[in-house]
């Protein structure tokens, strides 16, 4: 394993106001996440799971302490370069599946590369393998609403994957599906991690998904409470 993280995480707070009271939705975390992690972070609800993604994802700033990414403090970035950086970097999947309804498995796929600037014909090559790679090349030309709910989850991984990203950040990725769909999620994230090189790391509630992970971080009250590497 590389000695300088993919990402770190140095002493990260992030407070929000509830009326008058202020709350630590996280309290001091640090973390070091390496290059070609397959890794789950997880715990009840209200643990700070999703606050922690969108700091890991750059969506959002901390409080206090200090995010690094490929060797850059975030501090350093303005909004522009912070934009660019998640576009060129950083995928996302969510557990609303966040798909274009009126656009084509294809076409959703290909959105995030066109928005980059790639021709239409690359990007349409592009996303035509990678929907191939996750088991979808026969439903390349429909749209969301004709798709299962385990298959626009695998449109949105495909999607997160089109830009070639370092980390794809996966917040509860498995929330609005059954155990079989869920399982078969985090299987082709897996999948992907290990064919593409690309780190991924994802929240769940569900330990049951724990097995499929190499690394598990426990979060409660905005804290890890656990880290463990799985063998």
């Amino acid at each position: 394993m590389n000695a300088m993280p993919l990402l770190r995480l140095n002493e990260v707070r992030r407070c929000f106001h509830l009326g008058e009271t202020l709350v630590d939705a996280l309290a001091g975390v640090s973390l070091d996440i390496h290059a070609g992690e397959f890794m789950a972070v997880w715990g009840p609800s209200g643990s700070g799971k999703s606050t922690l993604m969108n700091i890991l994802g750059l969506i959002d700033a901390p409080s206090a302490g200090e995010v690094w990414f490929d060797g850059a403090d975030s501090r350093t970035l303005d909004d522009d370069a912070l934009t660019r950086f998640r576009g060129d970097r950083i995928g996302f999947v969510f557990q609303s599946f966040n798909l274009v309804p009126v656009l084509s498995a294809l076409e959703n796929v290909m959105l995030p590369l066109q928005i980059q600037g790639m021709a239409k014909g690359e990007a349409r090559d592009r996303a035509g393998r990678i929907l191939a790679e996750v088991g979808l090349d026969r439903f390349l030309d429909s749209r969301p609403d004709r798709l299962s709910g385990g298959q626009r989850q695998r449109v949105a991984i495909a999607r997160a994957l089109a830009i070639e990203p370092r980390l794809v950040v996966a917040d509860e990725p498995t929330a609005n599906l059954d155990s079989e769909n869920s399982r078969m999620v985090v299987d082709l994230m897996r999948q992907m991690n290990r064919s593409h090189g690309v780190t991924f790391v994802f929240t769940t509630h569900d330990p049951r998904l724990l097995d499929h992970v190499d690394r598990k971080v426990l979060l409660l009250d905005g804290r890890i409470v656990q880290d463990e590497v799985v063998q």
